[in-house]
């Protein structure tokens, strides 16, 4: 998919990898770059960095998500790519309290749910569109430190894997964003925990791991090539990978995020 004169929503927008998404693809050419995000103040600097739209959403909330939607379907035009990339994390275990691990699920999970159920029968009468939906390293290998996180990125690459083999036929892309540690205010102050062991990377390589993945249609973004070694030492001996995750969790296991 070539991002020229399309119309992409972008949520997280107002920092990190979500306003580096907005920027690069404005320079590509998009038609209309919607910038949303629950803060209205960083959406709105994303947005007029390039001439975009901004909407202030709580992800969280699935009413929020679907009315931004048939807004944007109304006044702006039919939406080619859906990027769900607002995302959170929580320290600790199985102690966290419910109301914690329900809020990351909703955001971290379910607000992909939520876009998927609304755009989907939009996307499949129109003929197919794009849904890009950010997880993580720790998706594919796991969190040390962050149960809540580990988790919930785990349900995000299962969702995508889902969709992608369901909606394929449709004509429905879907693609997975699984960065280790990127700078931004999530990793603030946390530059040397166990997800910068290869580097911490700025936002715009991994935007730009995005637009070579969009144009490919291929299902996996990994701005880390690192990651993929990591995933076949898992899925080869999957013993042996608990063993080196004991040891780094004994070092890094105090992860405050």
């Amino acid at each position: 998919m070539e991002l020229k004169d399309k119309i992409i929503v972008v949520t997280g927008a107002a920092s990190g990898i979500g306003k580096a998404m907005c920027i690069r693809y404005a320079a590509e050419g998009a038609k209309a770059v919607i910038c949303v995000d629950r803060d209205a103040v960083g959406a709105k600097v994303t947005a007029n960095d390039m001439n975009g739209h901004a909407y202030t959403v709580d992800v969280a909330v699935e009413s929020e998500i679907t009315a931004m939607i048939d807004h944007v379907e109304a006044n702006i035009g039919p939406i080619d790519l859906f990027c769900s990339n607002a995302g959170i994390s929580v320290a600790g275990g199985v102690e966290v309290g419910n109301d914690d691990w329900q809020r990351i699920w909703d955001i971290n999970v379910m607000s992909h749910v939520w876009a998927a159920r609304h755009l989907v029968p939009l996307m499949s009468e129109r003929g197919g569109g794009y849904l890009l939906n950010t997880s993580s390293a720790a998706g594919l290998l796991n969190q040390v430190g962050s149960a809540p996180y580990g988790v919930t990125k785990h349900a995000a690459v299962g969702l995508a894997e889902w969709m992608a083999m369901t909606y394929g036929d449709q004509g429905i892309k879907v693609s997975v964003l699984c960065p280790q540690a990127v700078r931004t205010e999530m990793t603030k102050g946390h530059e040397d925990h166990v997800a910068a062991i290869d580097g911490m990377m700025e936002p715009e390589p991994v935007a730009e791991a995005c637009v070579h993945t969009i144009r490919a249609e291929t299902f996996l973004v990994l701005p880390h090539p690192e990651v993929i070694g990591y995933m076949r030492a898992k899925t080869e001996n999957y013993d042996r990978w608990i063993g080196g995750m004991r040891k780094l969790n004994r070092k890094y296991g105090g992860f405050d995020a």
